[in-house]
Formats: structure tokens, sequence, C-alpha cells
């Protein structure tokens, strides 16, 4: 969750000053295709051609309710945020802040290592916008990272978490409420984000093949920031294929990213050095078995 973790914070953080700053806004004048108390529609201003489009922040409309998320918001306590999220959810049910109230729950317990808190504050954001593309990531790694093969429903949760992947990749172009500067990189990040886990999944169901075109798409997505478990896990995909040289090449590019001695670092020098066993790159010490990929952590570790 390492890297969806980083997103939620960042995409919090400017959706908590967008809706501070948008509270006078809404105010005078209305929103476009909101209607004035005389009746009359708002004219909204039209976008310069060729720029990058995104979904408005949400806003209060009244003052209490922003006082009130402004109230909610400063708690930091996981569990406390959570009940003043619903707390506040409750009082204002059409409130649009309450995405953000969620949202920063949802990063509340992913600081605090919290999975199962972590995919239910994601889904209570979903249940008020399903079309959310980071809520939709979350939720679909969380269930990508810790479904296992002795898992009854794990075919169901697999196909759930390839759905919303899959949707992330679209609605990432319609419903990020970024500012423009920071929407490219953000739709970067949630693109290569959502075809990580669909290849996690592939990987998992030992589709190879699959895993390993949906891997390659979330590195090209957002080359500044490769992430050394889909490269692992691309190193292998390509080993089960027997494609030796393609995933020796990408088993170095993990072992760069990665420290030695840490559990990713570990299991990306094991699976190099099979590689350059079975190409011939270097001799197989004596005492060094080869016989198998390495297997990749459940959950993505710090490298």
């Amino acid at each position: 969750m390492k890297r969806a973790a980083w997103m939620v914070m960042a995409m919090v953080a400017v959706f908590s000053i967008a809706a501070t700053q948008s509270y006078g806004q809404t105010q005078n004048p209305p929103a476009a295709g909101q209607t004035t108390p005389g009746g009359q529609a708002a004219q909204g201003t039209p976008a310069a051609p060729g720029a990058p489009q995104g979904k408005r922040p949400p806003q209060a409309q009244t003052t209490p309710e922003f006082d009130a998320y402004k109230v909610a918001a400063a708690v930091t306590d996981p569990a406390a945020l959570e009940k003043a999220a619903d707390d506040f959810a409750a009082k204002f049910p059409n409130s649009e802040l309450r995405v953000l109230l969620y949202k920063m729950s949802t990063r509340a317990y992913q600081n605090a290592n919290s999975s199962d808190k972590t995919e239910a504050m994601a889904r209570k954001v979903l249940i008020i916008d399903g079309d959310d593309p980071e809520s939709l990531v979350v939720v679909a790694e969380v269930i990508a990272e810790r479904t296992h093969d002795s898992d009854l429903d794990k075919d169901q949760r697999y196909d759930e978490a390839m759905k919303m992947a899959q949707k992330a990749t679209q609605t990432v172009d319609t419903d990020l409420a970024v500012p423009a500067d920071k929407l490219d990189v953000a739709k970067a990040y949630l693109r290569s984000s959502a075809y990580s886990i669909m290849g996690t999944i592939e990987f998992k169901k030992e589709s190879y093949a699959a895993a390993q075109v949906s891997l390659q798409k979330a590195i090209d997505a957002f080359p500044a920031q490769p992430d050394p478990v889909v490269m692992l896990r691309l190193a292998i995909a390509l080993d089960k294929q027997q494609k030796y040289p393609e995933a020796l090449k990408v088993a170095n590019q993990a072992v760069d990213l990665t420290k030695e001695g840490t559990q990713v670092g570990t299991l990306a020098r094991h699976e190099r050095d099979r590689l350059l066993q079975l190409t011939g790159g270097a001799a197989a010490p004596a005492a060094a078995p080869a016989a198998t990929p390495a297997t990749p952590p459940s959950q993505p570790p710090k490298n």
C-alpha cells in the first residue's frame, strides 16, 4: 500500500485546501449550472482550449456545514476521525465535504497500517462517489494484495478488484479534483497504480502473459517513480514464460531500485542470480540452487 498511501495523502491535502478556499466562491457567484435566488442559471467560464480537464473540488454550501467540517478535519486519531466523519455525514447528508473527511480517514488508517479500515473508509467514499478513481484504486489494491489462493471467495474478490482498477483507468480522466498544474502527474500515478493492481491479480492467477502486459503498462504510465515490487513481478512473469534475457534485464532494474538486505531487495537479487545462471551470465556457485523463481511478497515491503 506504500504508493497508494502516498497519493492519498497528497490528494487529501489538495482537496482540503481546495474546499477551504472554495467556500467563499460558493456564496458569490454561484457555480455554473446552479441557480441564483431569482431562479436564473449561473453562467460558468469555459475552460481554455486544450487545458487539462478535471472535476471541481467539493464545496460547502452553508456556514454551519463549513464550520462543522473544519472541526471534524482537525481530528487526527484514526478512530476518532472516522466517528467525526460519520457524525458529519449524518448531520449533513448531502454535503460534498463528506468525501474529504472519508478520504482523511482513509489516510489516517493507512498511516496506522490498518488495511481493513482503509478499505472500509475508501468504500464509504465510493458510496458517495462511485467514480472516484483514487478510492477505486485504494480498495482494489487492498483486495489484490490481501487475497490468497486459500480464500474460498478469491475469484469474486479478484473480479471486484479488477473491475475497480479498470474503472479507475477510465474515470481518472474525468473525476479528479486536482489543480491543473498537478493533474497530469496525478493521472499518471493513478493510472500506473490501476495497471499495477491488474497485473498483480493476473500474476496471482498465474496468467503470466496478461500480467506482463499490465505490469509493463504500470511502469510506462509513471516512469518517474518505478515501483520495485512491480519490477520484480514483471521479471518473474517473464521468467515464467521462459523469456529469460528480458526477465534478466528487468530483474537488474529491480535490483538497482532496492537496497540489499531488504525483503524485496533480497528477492530481486535471488531472481537476478537465477536468471544469470539460466542465461549463462555467470557460473552457478556449487551450493546455490536456482530451481524456481522468487516469490514476490504478498504486500509490497519497503525498499
